[in-house]
């Protein structure tokens, strides 16, 4: 299947049961509700939102593998690919072959965030990534502030590999974000290019971009389409009224920075109160919401339509 890579895609939330194992029937309606939207173009599991981190290999192939079988070659389902080296990359990459992934995201190894990388280790890494697996690959720009972001040149490169389908830019510095965006047109016109700025939604949309990979996707995924459908129709105004329906979900969510792993606990607590997941379950060290946080949130989805859960 030629898959295209456009639209939005949810990075879907693990439901976890109470003693942290996954809870197979609520992934398995998850991912079934969120396929069922129209302009979803894709599920991706194992992104951060997935607490990826938190996941052995084999947890990482089976939450695939059930989102893949719920999704029934209906969209496109990519796996987050977050390793060191070519080694765990084959290991990990067949695995998500075999639980029926179309694509990988490839995060960049976090070698790279502490030590840094040369050119010529990101082509190879991607290379061999393509090569092995057999996958499409989705390319994860990290912010500009890390020492593991990708030059406008780089960018351009790894847009002419053949395994490489698209991008989920992830910037966070406006000014290279539009650079970065260009760079990729230039080299492969018809590489897919999607935002990851679950935090400025809007402002990354009307870059040109073909849709967004987005956690936010999992929570209010008609907004965000809905949005995005107004970004590619001219219609500012509408667009506008739009994100100010999603900022104090936003906020509530991200507050002022970017996604971090208690963000997505909160979006997580979130979905939980408004009765879109079973259990607000995080693995540890992550902690669920409580005090303060928690009635933030609750008051934000009062204030956004949501009916609130009762207390047990």
């Amino acid at each position: 299947m030629n898959w295209t890579y456009k639209g939005i895609h949810p990075a879907m939330q693990v439901p976890f049961h109470a003693d942290h194992s996954i809870d197979e029937p609520a992934l398995r309606a998850f991912a079934g509700r969120l396929a069922a939207i129209r302009g979803i173009g894709g599920l991706t599991t194992n992104g951060h939102t997935g607490e990826v981190f938190a996941l052995d290999a084999h947890e990482r192939a089976e939450v695939t593998r059930i989102v893949a079988d719920e999704a029934k070659g209906r969209l496109p389902v990519v796996s987050g690919l977050c390793v060191e080296g070519f080694g765990e990359a084959e290991d990990h990459g067949g695995r998500a072959r075999e639980a029926g992934a179309s694509a990988l995201l490839v995060m960049p190894p976090h070698g790279w965030l502490r030590f840094g990388m040369q050119p010529e280790h990101v082509v190879d890494y991607f290379a061999h990534v393509g090569k092995t697996s057999g996958l499409d690959l989705v390319v994860h720009v990290y912010p500009s502030w890390t020492r593991a972001t990708y030059s406008h040149s780089l960018l351009a490169e790894l847009a002419r590999l053949p395994a490489v389908k698209a991008f989920k830019v992830g910037t966070r510095d406006m000014n290279k974000y539009a650079v970065d965006i260009r760079s990729i047109r230039e080299a492969a016109p018809d590489k897919a290019v999607l935002t990851c700025h679950d935090e400025y939604l809007l402002a990354s949309m009307v870059q040109g971009v073909d849709g967004a990979l987005v956690g936010f996707a999992s929570f209010i995924p008609e907004k965000i389409v809905a949005l995005f459908e107004a970004v590619q129709g001219g219609d500012l105004r509408r667009a506008m009224q739009l994100q100010d329906e999603i900022n104090p979900l936003k906020d509530v969510v991200y507050g002022f920075g970017e996604p971090t792993g208690d963000a997505h606990a909160r979006m997580k607590y979130a979905m939980y109160r408004a009765g879109l997941f079973p259990a607000p379950t995080v693995r540890q060290p992550t902690r669920v919401p409580s005090g303060d946080v928690a009635r933030r949130i609750d008051e934000a989805l009062m204030g956004a339509g949501f009916t609130v859960k009762k207390a047990a």
